[in-house]
């Protein structure tokens, strides 16, 4: 009967360790310094231009292509 205790609890033990690092980490670690309003904003940078993706051949052209090659 005792060895089904530890194989029982072990959900447990480990839901309440998780809850406890998340207590710790709200409650004890220090909170990041918060920027102040009168920091001056950043100038965006300009929107990336989106990669260009080389064209890829249809499947029934590449076999087409390796049946007629024959």
């Amino acid at each position: 009967m005792y060895a089904l205790i530890v194989p029982a609890s072990t959900p447990f033990v480990l839901l309440a360790t998780v809850m406890a690092l998340s207590w710790w980490e709200d409650h004890i670690l220090p909170t990041p310094p918060t920027e102040s309003a009168e920091a001056p904003a950043e100038a965006p940078l300009p929107p990336a231009a989106p990669a260009q993706l080389p064209e890829l051949l249809s499947v029934d052209a590449a076999l087409t292509r390796d049946v007629a090659g024959r």
